[in-house]
């Protein structure tokens, strides 16, 4: 069963609650996403690192729920 556009975001806002969450359905399917992902959480981080705090927040639904998220982490800008 596919995931929802909201259900994605509570997952990983629940893990980073400051995390600023974007999510674009692409496919129209539910299957297929693009997510911004923009925390704190993530200062000092490398990408890698970034997505897989996000991955780890999907709490194991990534390649059976989800099956494909293009996934863009960053910090805030500085001064917000």
């Amino acid at each position: 069963m596919p995931m929802n556009a909201a259900e994605i975001e509570s997952l990983i806002k629940e893990s980073l609650p400051d995390a600023e969450v974007t999510i674009q359905d692409l496919a129209g399917d539910g299957d297929h996403y693009a997510a911004l992902v923009v925390s704190g959480a993530f200062r000092g981080k490398t990408r890698v690192q970034q997505h897989q705090m996000v991955y780890q927040a999907l709490k194991g639904r990534m390649g059976d729920e989800l099956h494909a998220l293009a996934l863009q982490t960053g910090t805030p800008a500085s001064g917000d």
